[in-house]
């Protein structure tokens, strides 16, 4: 199924560096292609996904709002924590709360959860490693870029975590993100299935797009564990996962160059699509059946 809509119009941002660009203003532009998007693009979603949730964006849940909240006290920079003081929040006065702070844009926790995510900034500062990638004498959270994309013209854009503002030497860029095990084996699963080499490659040419740094900046990123004692793995990605990332963001840009251009967001097809057996369910029958 193609889904067929007129081109997104929007007051987009300048290119360049933005300080102080809210991030719904951020996410607000649709005509510029984020690393997200890039990935929502690709299978096994598909353009019409990625265009259904750019005018439906999600609801917010608990795992979104622990990971906002705990962005919030690691950064210093990000949406209001307000802690809704019932037992419950099934009550008509809990969920009037709830409400309520959702309204004017804050993130509602329970006190149990507002003491974890103080907790997880309080770890945070004493690694030593995370606490000099985000010590904020030397950096600034939350910065926005937008730059045009040389073979295809459009438009895109990045929100670093957290950006160096004094650089010596290479730069090093860190993105925080927490997990409910941040152990090398589980990673290496998480890199493949959310992108994370995608996203690699995006930042690190979105830093040279921008004049922020040389040939050799690099993304690292800060993973942390949402249960006590909220240990940090500092993770980098292998340099050959990282050229899958960047040629998987290349066709990613030209399906989102050929979208906007024609206004044909497409789904799966319109056509039957003829499957074959996994390889190991196929070898495991062949044995046995065949």
């Amino acid at each position: 199924m193609t889904t067929t809509l007129e081109p997104p119009v929007t007051t987009a941002p300048a290119l360049g560096i933005h300080t102080d660009l809210s991030n719904a203003d951020y996410h607000a532009d649709k005509t510029s292609l984020s690393s997200s998007g890039a990935r929502k693009l690709l299978e096994p979603s598909t353009p019409a996904h990625f265009r259904y949730e750019q005018d439906n964006p999600p609801a917010p849940t608990k795992t979104f709002d622990y990971g906002n909240a705990a962005h919030k006290l690691v950064l210093g920079n990000g949406p209001e924590l307000v802690v809704i003081q019932h037992d419950a929040w099934t009550t008509k006065a809990a969920k009037a709360e709830v409400a309520e702070a959702r309204e004017r844009g804050a993130i509602p926790l329970k006190q149990h959860e507002m003491d974890m995510v103080t907790a997880m900034a309080a770890a945070i500062r004493k690694h030593p490693l995370a606490a000099a990638l985000l010590d904020p004498a030397y950096g600034a959270p939350e910065q926005s870029g937008f730059w045009i994309d040389g073979p295809t013209g459009i438009r895109r854009r990045v929100r670093f975590d957290w950006l160096p503002s004094i650089q010596s030497g290479r730069l090093i860029i860190p993105d925080y993100k927490t997990a409910a095990d941040a152990s090398d084996r589980v990673m290496e699963r998480e890199i493949e299935k959310y992108g994370y080499n995608m996203q690699a490659d995006w930042y690190e040419e979105a830093s040279r797009a921008l004049g922020l740094g040389g040939q050799d900046a690099e993304l690292l990123l800060i993973v942390q564990e949402k249960k006590a004692p909220y240990l940090i793995n500092v993770i980098g990605i292998e340099f050959g996962s990282r050229i899958i990332g960047g040629a998987k963001n290349r066709a990613a840009i030209n399906t989102f160059a050929e979208c906007m251009a024609t206004g044909n967001w497409p789904g799966y097809g319109d056509e039957p699509n003829y499957l074959a057996l996994p390889g190991y369910a196929e070898n495991r029958d062949k044995e046995l059946y065949l």
